[in-house]
């Protein structure tokens, strides 16, 4: 008789353990997982930065921003660069809110001018090829996302070239942006 007081007591507390194991399953949402953006703030100035962001989980992403100049007008020394990163997210919100970025930077610069006199007295000018470099750094920012998956982003990040900074006189490299783009 108390074994089978006992294998009824196990048996109804069993139960409801395996059914909140399938409560858990079923309650797992699929987020979307990608995101496409702009940089407004470069489109402005003369250039275009594009981003493509995967996100991993609730709390972190890894991407990748491409950045060309298209306006000569543009006073910058820059002509492109490449640079994925890796993001932790600390908002509430699936993948948004504050978050902090650790970045790598591909970038090419044009070379100097170089003007010098020769023997004759004549003005002579060199240019040089242009230099490309490496640079690793650090970002940070916010990002807010509507119920609809649209994207807005501000960030703010900071580099140091590794390779060849003495050739081309750039030792440290700049990422800003005010963003906009869709989640899918």
């Amino acid at each position: 008789m108390k074994n089978s007081i006992l294998c009824a007591f196990v048996f109804l507390f069993t139960i409801p353990l395996f059914a909140q194991d399938e409560d858990i399953a079923d309650q797992d949402v699929d987020f979307p997982k990608s995101e496409v953006k702009l940089n407004a703030l470069s489109l402005i100035v003369g250039a275009f930065e594009g981003t493509y962001e995967y996100l991993l989980n609730e709390e972190s992403a890894i991407g990748i921003n491409g950045f060309v100049v298209y306006d000569n007008d543009l006073d910058t020394d820059l002509n492109y660069y490449i640079s994925p990163y890796y993001r932790l997210y600390f908002g509430e919100k699936y993948a948004a809110g504050f978050f902090l970025e650790g970045f790598g930077m591909l970038n090419n610069v044009e070379g100097n001018r170089i003007t010098y006199f020769n023997n004759q007295g004549d003005i002579l000018s060199v240019e040089e090829d242009n230099i490309t470099d490496f640079a690793l750094g650090i970002g940070l920012g916010g990002k807010w996302v509507t119920n609809n998956g649209f994207v807005g982003e501000l960030s703010l990040g900071v580099g140091r070239n590794l390779f060849n900074a003495n050739e081309s006189g750039i030792d440290f490299v700049g990422k800003l942006g005010i963003t906009v783009g869709y989640r899918f």
